[in-house]
């Protein structure tokens, strides 16, 4: 089974996690952004496909869609319309699987162990937006 659904918006990858203290005790949290991007991934997900969840091994392929800068010169669009220029920005690949992953834990998916196959991809775009394709593997 094949599962395929968009995440709109800016891509948002995993943050570090943040530190504070209260007294003697430490407590580490994550950054709000990143937990705001992981439920919009998940009610995504829901509004797609609701109570479904995959089992055994799964295949995931992230595209993500960033926006063309506006200061980019004319030369550096073209070469993108070609093929030839991608963006190596931020967010990194591995943040944005990690931030992904962990959002559709237990959602479509019991745990991200079960994941054995990651592809993640980053591309210029007209709008930002993330594509999620999982697949049940055989």
């Amino acid at each position: 089974m094949i599962i395929k659904f968009e995440v709109p918006g800016p891509v948002v990858g995993k943050g570090r996690p943040k530190f504070t203290s209260a007294g003697t005790f430490g407590r580490a949290y994550t950054p709000k952004k990143t937990v705001n991007y992981e439920v919009l991934v998940k009610e995504m997900y829901y509004n797609a496909y609701r109570d479904l969840q995959l089992s055994g091994p799964i295949r995931a392929c992230l595209t993500a869609y960033l926006k063309i800068p506006k200061s980019m010169p004319k030369y550096k669009r073209k070469l993108i319309k070609e093929g030839y220029l991608f963006p190596c920005k931020k967010p990194d690949t591995d943040n944005i699987a990690k931030s992904v992953l962990d959002a559709l834990n237990k959602v479509a998916y019991d745990d991200d162990k079960d994941v054995v196959e990651l592809h993640v991809y980053k591309y210029y775009g007209e709008r930002e937006y993330l594509e999620i394709e999982l697949e049940e593997l055989e």
